[in-house]
């Protein structure tokens, strides 16, 4: 059909959240390698318009909410080049919630410098 799967968008999102992540300065693996682990627990993605193969897209992050617990983000999946010309449509929103657990999978609180302040991303 020459259209990205819709499945495809939920990798998407999770490189936005790591890419927003390692722009604080700190890799997912850090938070691993510290016992924080961050899972979905709501998944939210409202499809505007088809992806096109080959159309460049940007993924844009932002935190927009959480608690001691949880960190909830929004998305805006924009294509930003088609055939080669510049566009800017957005085409796809999206919102996750991610609970913080240990290596157990039980909920613990979120490290402190990890509480986000709403609207920071890229």
């Amino acid at each position: 059909m020459g259209v990205a799967h819709h499945a495809s968008y939920v990798p998407w999102l999770e490189i936005g959240r790591t890419e927003l992540l390692r722009s604080t300065g700190v890799s997912y693996r850090t938070l691993e390698a510290h016992g924080v682990f961050l899972v979905i627990v709501k998944l939210d993605v409202r499809y505007r318009r088809p992806i096109r193969y080959d159309d460049v897209v940007e993924v844009r992050t932002r935190v927009v909410g959480g608690s001691r617990v949880k960190i909830e983000h929004e998305y805006e999946l924009v294509v930003v080049e088609r055939d080669g010309a510049a566009k800017e449509e957005a085409v796809a929103a999206a919102a996750t919630t991610l609970a913080c657990v240990d290596g157990e999978g039980r909920v613990k609180e979120l490290p402190g410098w990890l509480v986000a302040e709403k609207g920071t991303g890229q």
